[in-house]
């Protein structure tokens, strides 16, 4: 395991070799971050969003500048292709900037007509967030949270995943390098069984959580208990629907992308494939063909499309959902075993013939392996794709956009992509439903997820309304 008693390591998954170790955090640098991360609340409060969209700004070019040694950096411990680890870092650059440039409109007080003179919805920071991120994109899940909490006024504490302590140190220092306050982000290298006293100290007002559903609903418990507000983006199985009249060349091509992105290990990619009869046969041909063709190497050389999994539970638990839908029925057209030799890989794989109670269906396939489910019609193909705890992402793909878009509307999830990969955008509100979680990230919708909505009413009120209404 990445973490051990009082280290925390990082082991790179393509060589197994540990790259880098540090002393976790004992309780008196926990509590100097906390410290810190208030202080630094108390006063970029009193900031003007204007004046918090410069150092934003500065960060996108730092982000920039940095890009080889960050991405490199993401690589290593977490194996994901270097072109990948790249635009990773551009993507957070692109945040920053969207925030920077649109934090004052979403965060804009908006008038309400009422009883009063003048009745006005302010958008307050609550104070310091503590965000524990996933390994999987070690840079852009901070930014994701970051960018619009802190255009908002608020400071953050990140525990970071145990396996990524260098990504995380980087981050810190980014935003510090950047013109932030000292100690507006801080990191703390903790392990999971220190977070239960941070969630509880009073100077944490809100927790997010990006991670997997068990996860999830212990840190909404801890949070609960101590009434605090949480926004998490939890695990995700996201539906691939492919209608008999989809663009098959355009849908499978995609879909290679779709399911393997990150190397398989992301929330919002796509893992049941969905297709109706008609075109199943020709759609599993040229999707197995493609994910056949992807090169599976050193995720250090830019030709890599397919690096190793991030740690070998993870490539254990992909073994066994593949081995146990095998035995159940299920049926390989490519791929379907761990690589032999140093490194966490598993080879790409497409499995047919899979049905509802198999673990390739039922449970996350967190790694390059797709599961393809036939259905009689486009109906069958939302009960399937509905059949299932989670509710991140879904995609259907059909010539007829206006029936794609009121299919979507029947989608039990956060997000559906009509002729298009599921992807996170700035622009656009990002989370889940069922086991994937509540709240949301990204647009207005998530930089207001970290807010006190305050009324404020302005008196004296309207003659005609003084005593017409109880006061609560």
């Amino acid at each position: 395991m990445a973490t051990t008693i009082g280290q925390i390591s990082a082991v790179n998954p393509a060589t197994e070799e540990v790259i880098a170790s540090f002393d976790a955090f004992g309780p008196d640098e926990v509590e100097m971050a906390l410290a810190e991360a208030h202080d630094a609340f108390l006063k970029w409060r009193e900031r003007p969003i204007a004046q918090r969209a410069l150092p934003m700004r500065a960060l996108a070019t730092l982000l920039r500048e940095r890009s080889d040694r960050y991405a490199r950096l993401a690589t290593l411990e977490m194996g994901k292709p270097i072109a990948e680890a790249k635009a990773e870092i551009e993507k957070c650059a692109f945040g920053c900037e969207h925030f920077a440039e649109n934090a004052a409109r979403y965060l804009a007080d908006e008038e309400i007509r009422a009883n009063a003179r003048r009745s006005i919805v302010a958008f307050q920071p609550l104070g310091v967030v503590l965000a524990v991120m996933p390994w999987n994109f070690p840079f852009w899940q901070v930014v994701r949270f970051a960018a619009p909490a802190l255009m908002a006024g608020n400071a953050a504490v990140v525990k970071h995943a145990s396996n990524v302590p260098q990504c995380a140190l980087a981050i810190e220092e980014a935003f510090r390098d950047a013109g932030f306050p000292q100690g507006l982000l801080r990191t703390v290298l903790v392990s999971g069984s220190a977070i239960e006293p941070i969630i509880a100290d009073e100077r944490i007002r809100a927790v997010t959580l990006t991670g997997s559903s068990d996860t999830g609903s212990r840190i909404a418990e801890l949070a609960g208990r101590a009434l605090k507000k949480t926004v998490l983006e939890l695990g995700g199985s996201d539906p691939y629907i492919v209608l008999r009249d989809a663009d098959l060349e355009a849908a499978a091509a995609t879909a290679v992308r779709a399911r393997n992105q990150n190397n398989g290990q992301s929330c919002i990619a796509a893992k049941r494939f969905i297709v109706e009869d008609s075109v199943a046969a020709e759609f599993e041909r040229r999707f197995a063909k493609g994910v056949e063709d992807l090169v599976v190497g050193d995720p250090m050389d830019p030709k890599t499309q397919i690096g190793p999994l991030a740690r070998r539970d993870l490539l254990d638990t992909l073994e066994r959902q593949v081995d146990e839908s095998v035995r159940a029925g299920a049926r390989v057209l490519t791929g379907g075993e761990r690589l032999t030799g140093k490194g966490y890989f598993f080879r790409p794989t497409v499995l047919t013939n899979v049905s509802r109670d198999m673990p390739a269906f039922r449970e996350e396939t967190f790694g390059p392996v797709a599961a393809v489910v036939r259905v009689r019609d486009a109906d069958e193909a939302v009960r399937v794709a509905n059949d299932s705890a989670y509710g991140l992402g879904a995609a259907i793909w059909t010539r007829d956009a206006a029936f794609g878009e009121r299919l979507a509307r029947r989608i039990e999830s956060g997000s559906v992509f009509v002729n298009g990969m599921v992807a996170s955008d700035p622009r656009l509100p990002f989370g889940g439903v069922k086991r994937s979680g509540y709240g949301r990230e990204l647009s207005a919708f998530g930089a207001r997820e970290f807010t006190n909505i305050q009324t404020i009413w302005i008196g004296p009120a309207e003659a005609q309304q003084r005593t017409s209404q109880p006061a609560e």
